[in-house]
């Protein structure tokens, strides 16, 4: 379904109209963005348009990448796919009650995968998919693996099919794809000598897997009638780190690669310090914490080195206070260091909020609430402003996950309340109290 049609674009001097029903390009059927931005990049474009009862043809001349100005009902022209498994640590299984609806979906969307980044599990996908994957050169596309004992699989992720569309991974490395990886861990279900076998059996898919994370499956304090899942020890954490690092280094002899890494959170765990950032490639798995805290802090450094392109007074006290997840207070105290180093009248307190919310053996700081951070930051000095991490909010940037707003943590605390970061920019400028020299506005503010 067409939404609306830009004014004095090619589609709109076509005579397409709002309402209007695409239904294929050049004779090909289009379901959904991915058709439609493959099939319209021809210099020349036959739409089939349904009007009512009315089946139209109009034509349309263009140069190869540009749009025509049609605008759909949602950005995948489709609604997504929903997770068809059962996983034994999904940790959407693991949330609280009444938070928001969209909170509780399980995607699992190869398109998703491709636009955002997303995992999947390929459970959901047919021949025909993987062909078109393959034709339309999809790539890279991120994998949740798990393990790749067929049966092993099965039992982990409650799907028949789980096991069988492993041989897919084959077929989309053959036909060019990129695969990116993440291997969950579940203490003594797919670890150790399963751990050992499942890297064997990816590492045969070189060069078309390029990458493969290890992390622990995440473990809340809402794991009532679910499946029996322990934390690991921090012993237990160091050998899974020295596992997975003799395999990498075993790669890197063979390939040139390393290919398999450890997750931060594995590191920490272990109470081992990180490697640097020649171990981590190209940071292929940051969205997974692989690396996550090497890079930032290696930004900071080398954005530290511009600090006189900021606009802010050395002379004047900045008093200010950050509030961050268990894992990553001791990184930020360092970062913070780093800045204070230069800009000599810098009062920056760190705060490590425990995640009473979800429970459990969550430290991350994504996973904060407001909640959280204000009943644990009530009283505290704060300074002049609060700092929070970006993630702890939806991408509009305006609540955290326990429905809460920034403006309402604002207005607990008393305080000033400023997201910092993503960038090293974002948060050096968020610290020291002035807009973000490498963006157009200033930092990103709530009240």
């Amino acid at each position: 379904m067409i939404k609306s049609v830009d004014a004095h674009s090619r589609a709109e001097r076509a005579g397409i109209r709002a309402g209007d029903v695409l239904l294929s390009i050049n004779g090909h059927e289009i379901n959904d963005v991915l058709d439609y931005g493959f099939y319209l990049t021809e210099r020349k474009v036959s739409l089939s348009i349904m009007r009512k009862e009315k089946q139209l043809s109009l034509f349309i001349k263009k140069d190869t990448y540009d749009d025509i100005g049609l605008n759909f009902e949602t950005a995948l022209m489709d609604k997504k796919h929903r997770c068809e498994n059962g996983c034994i640590f999904c940790f959407i299984d693991q949330n609280p009650k009444g938070m928001r609806s969209t909170i509780y979906f399980k995607d699992d969307d190869s398109r998703l995968s491709f636009i955002h980044g997303n995992y999947i599990t390929l459970t959901n996908l047919h021949e025909s998919d993987i062909d078109r994957i393959i034709k339309m050169h999809i790539t890279p596309i991120n994998v949740s693996v798990h393990t790749t004992d067929p049966e092993l699989r099965v039992r982990m992720m409650k799907n028949k099919r789980a096991g069988e569309v492993l041989s897919y991974m084959k077929t989309l490395a053959d036909g060019g794809c990129e695969l990116h990886c993440q291997i969950v861990l579940c203490r003594g279900i797919n670890d150790g000598e399963a751990l050992r076998r499942t890297m064997t059996d990816l590492s045969y898919l070189y060069p078309g897997v390029t990458s493969v994370s290890v992390v622990p499956a995440g473990l809340t304090g809402h794991r009532d009638g679910l499946f029996p899942l322990s934390p690991y020890t921090p012993e237990e954490a160091a050998e899974i780190i020295d596992l997975v690092d003799d395999f990498g280094n075993m790669c890197i002899e063979k390939y040139g690669a390393r290919i398999f890494r450890a997750a931060d959170e594995l590191y920490i765990k272990a109470g081992r310090p990180l490697p640097g950032a020649d171990y981590y490639g190209d940071y292929d798995q940051l969205d997974n914490g692989v690396g996550l805290i090497t890079s930032f802090l290696d930004e900071i450094d080398e954005e530290l080195e511009f600090i006189d392109t900021y606009d802010f007074d050395p002379e004047k006290v900045r008093r200010v206070s950050i509030a961050t997840g268990e894992a990553a207070a001791g990184f930020m105290s360092k970062a913070v260091e780093k800045i204070g180093r230069l800009c000599y009248n810098l009062d920056c307190r760190v705060y490590a909020v425990k995640n009473n919310f979800f429970g459990g053996e969550v430290t991350v700081a994504g996973l904060l609430t407001g909640i959280d951070m204000a009943e644990q930051l009530r009283g505290r000095d704060l300074g002049d402003e609060l700092l929070i991490p970006p993630s702890t909010l939806r991408a509009e940037g305006d609540l955290f996950l326990c429905g809460h707003t920034p403006e309402w943590l604002g207005q607990e605390l008393g305080v000033h309340v400023r997201t910092a970061g993503p960038t090293a920019s974002g948060f050096i400028s968020a610290v020291i109290g002035c807009s973000d020299p490498a963006s157009e506005s200033p930092c990103t503010n709530q009240s």
